[in-house]
């Protein structure tokens, strides 16, 4: 299987990374993983803002070279896996400007005259590992789920990808957060993943 980690947090020693490590490690250990690959949106100074002017246009936003290996890199995936923090009840801007640039009309999804388009990303599974400081049910009872709501419905299943785990870690900054067990969560997780 084929699996690209899209990784971000601009701080190289933070939590995310080290589940970014564990996740990797799990994956080499795992008999049914093809190859890896990893990008790191801050390391590779990803611009996340969206650019609509004479020539470029929204239109062409699915053809636009400068994103040509990263279209490659989301149809080469099988399985991709996002690593993240939770700011403000939401991914970081960082990533969901990658969102916005990447999954295009005509790439990710195509207008067919429905009510839904037709998902062209389809076939493919994805998993989110997300952290964040507040409590794990914060996000369900005082955000009605929103992180999972947005990027399950607003965004994978509106570009085809059905099949999505989420692994979301509260209380992250607490001496008592469990981080360890958490880590080793993910890593036995990747190790014996096999879609």
């Amino acid at each position: 299987m084929k699996t690209l980690i899209i990784y971000t947090h601009p701080n190289p020693n933070s939590l995310s990374h080290s589940f970014l490590q564990k996740t990797i490690q799990g994956l080499q250990e795992n008999a049914h993983i093809e190859e890896i690959q990893v990008l790191d949106l801050y390391a590779e100074s990803f611009d996340p803002l969206l650019v609509f002017n004479e020539t470029k246009r929204r239109r062409d936003m699915h053809a636009d070279p400068e994103l040509d290996k990263h279209r490659k890199q989301l149809l080469w995936a099988e399985k991709i896996v996002f690593v993240y923090p939770i700011w403000w009840g939401r991914p970081p801007a960082m990533l969901l400007g990658y969102i916005d640039r990447m999954f295009a009309s005509n790439f990710a999804y195509r207008d067919n005259g429905k009510l839904l388009p037709e998902g062209l990303l389809k076939g493919k599974s994805v998993v989110c590992i997300s952290t964040m400081k507040g409590p794990a049910l914060y996000p369900l009872f005082w955000l009605n789920n929103a992180h999972k709501v947005l990027m399950r419905k607003a965004l994978f299943s509106f570009v085809g990808i059905k099949k999505v785990k989420f692994f979301e870690f509260g209380g992250m900054e607490k001496k008592q957060g469990k981080q360890e067990q958490k880590l080793e969560r993910i890593y036995r997780y990747f190790k014996t993943v096999a879609q």
